[in-house]
C-alpha cells in the first residue's frame, strides 16, 4: 500500500465512510498477497526500504508476471534476476515498458508514484570484460534502488597502470562493488585508494584451481584492506543492493 492508498483509507475512516474493521482488514490485506503459489511481500519496502525482488531459478512465467502485476499494482518497483529468455519476453510482453539487461538478465520495473532523486554514488568496477555480467546484475541493482551508479570495466591487476588511469573516478563514493575472478585480487587494490566500503564479488571465471570462484572467495575474504567486505560468488544483486543500502543511508545522513 502506498501512502496515497494509505491517506484514502484513513481519510474514509474519519469521514465515518469506513469502519474500523474494514480498515483494519484492508491494512492486512495491504501486507501480503498470495499470486501463483507466492505470497508476495506488500509490506517489505515499508519495513526495509525497498520491495520483494524475485529470482528466476524455480519460478513459472506465469508467477512472474503475477508477482510483477501484484507489485507494480500497489505502485512498487519490481525487479528479478537471472530470468530465461522465455521468461523475458513474457515480462515485455505483459509490461511493454519494462526495462531489460539481457546480459546482467535483469527485467525491472518503474512504478513509484513519484520515483525518488537519484541518491548516492556507487560505481561498480570489474577486473575483466569476463566479469561483466554479474556486474551489470550489480548495475541494474541499483538503478532499481535509485542511486547514481557507473560503471568501469576491465581494470584488473595484470595490468595494474588501467587502474590508476581511472582513479579520479573512484573519489567522493559512498561505495564501490568491485568484481572478479581469478584469484580475485583488484578488491583490495582499490580498498587502498578508496575511502569508503569496497563490496567485493567473486566470480566463477578462471581455469580449475579457480574452483569456480572459491579461490576469489577465499581471497578476498582474506583480504589484508579494511574496507573490504564479500558476498557470495556471482552475487551481483547481493553486493548492489548492500551499495545502494550504504549510499542511501549516507544520502539521508548528509546535511
Amino acid at each position: 500500500m502506498n501512502s496515497s492508498s494509505l491517506q484514502e483509507l484513513l481519510q474514509g475512516l474519519q469521514n465515518g465512510e469506513l469502519s474500523v474493521e474494514v480498515v483494519t482488514a484492508r491494512l492486512e490485506e495491504a501486507k501480503t498477497s498470495l499470486r501463483e503459489g507466492v505470497r508476495v511481500d506488500l509490506d517489505l519496502a515499508r519495513r526495509c526500504g525497498f520491495p520483494q525482488v524475485g529470482l528466476r531459478p524455480g519460478k513459472s512465467v506465469e508467477t512472474l508476471t503475477a508477482v510483477f502485476t501484484e507489485l507494480s499494482s500497489r505502485g512498487q518497483d519490481c525487479l528479478v534476476t537471472r530470468v530465461s529468455p522465455e521468461q523475458r519476453s513474457a515480462l515485455q510482453a505483459a509490461f511493454s515498458d519494462c526495462i531489460v539487461n539481457e546480459l546482467a538478465g535483469t527485467v525491472r520495473l518503474e512504478r513509484s508514484p513519484a520515483p525518488r532523486e537519484a541518491v548516492g554514488r556507487v560505481v561498480v568496477v570489474t577486473a575483466g570484460s569476463s566479469d561483466r555480467a554479474v556486474a551489470e546484475e550489480a548495475l541494474e541493482t541499483l538503478r532499481w534502488m535509485h542511486c547514481s551508479a557507473d560503471l568501469i570495466v576491465d581494470v584488473g591487476v595484470a595490468g595494474p597502470h588501467r587502474l590508476l588511469e581511472v582513479r579520479e573516478q573512484l573519489e567522493g563514493l559512498s561505495a564501490v562493488v568491485v568484481v572478479a575472478g581469478m584469484e580475485g585480487a583488484l578488491p583490495s587494490v582499490v580498498g587502498g585508494w578508496v575511502d569508503c566500503p569496497v563490496i567485493a564479488v567473486p566470480t566463477s571465471v578462471g581455469y580449475g584451481a579457480s574452483l569456480g570462484g572459491m579461490a576469489a572467495l577465499l581471497s578476498m575474504l582474506n583480504s589484508c584492506a579494511a574496507n573490504v567486505t564479500v558476498v557470495n560468488i556471482d552475487a551481483g544483486f547481493k553486493a548492489g543492493y548492500v551499495a545502494g543500502l550504504i549510499a542511501t543511508r549516507r544520502s539521508e545522513d548528509s546535511p
